[in-house]
């Protein structure tokens, strides 16, 4: 599926569920990560992650772009288009959208390397799933210097 089949299947959801055109650009996102799609509000565009229907097909899509299109629609209508508002909710629960999508394998939950770090002072180590700039930080403990020992693959 392409960027234009996407937006095609897009306005025909929007008019088959909500009965409202879908005016505005519809496309795949191979950056997004964590989340299924996103709905723009400065631009009124939706886009979806192409990994979701990669893995889940094509029902998994078609969850993805209401959720996104209850955000749009009520957007648009200057209701409350946020997950705690009660208008989305309810809409979402009427056109049969998923509130949340399906996690995707081998997602960012998934750290692949464990650094290790030594302060130049005290000797303390200490482990991080993320890497730092141990020049614009210090120990906690006694403030010293930190330096990297080494970096493991999990």
């Amino acid at each position: 599926m392409n960027d234009e089949q996407l937006r095609l299947l897009t306005e025909k959801i929007s008019m088959e569920f909500f009965g409202k055109p879908f005016k505005h650009a519809a496309f795949f996102n191979k950056r997004l990560r964590t989340t299924g799609g996103r709905y723009s509000l400065n631009h009124h565009h939706i886009e979806i992650n192409p990994k979701h229907l990669e893995y889940y097909g094509y029902e998994e899509l078609e969850s993805i772009i209401k959720h996104e299109l209850c955000h749009y629609h009520l957007h648009i209508e200057g209701k409350g288009y946020q997950h705690k508002d009660k208008d989305f909710k309810n809409l979402l629960v009427k056109v049969g959208g998923s509130r949340h999508c399906q996690t995707l394998p081998n997602s960012r939950n998934q750290r692949k390397y464990l650094h290790l770090y030594r302060c130049k002072t005290c000797g303390v180590e200490f482990q991080r799933r993320r890497q730092f700039n141990v020049k614009k930080f210090v120990c906690g403990k006694c403030k010293g210097q930190i330096e990297k020992v080494r970096s493991l693959s999990l």
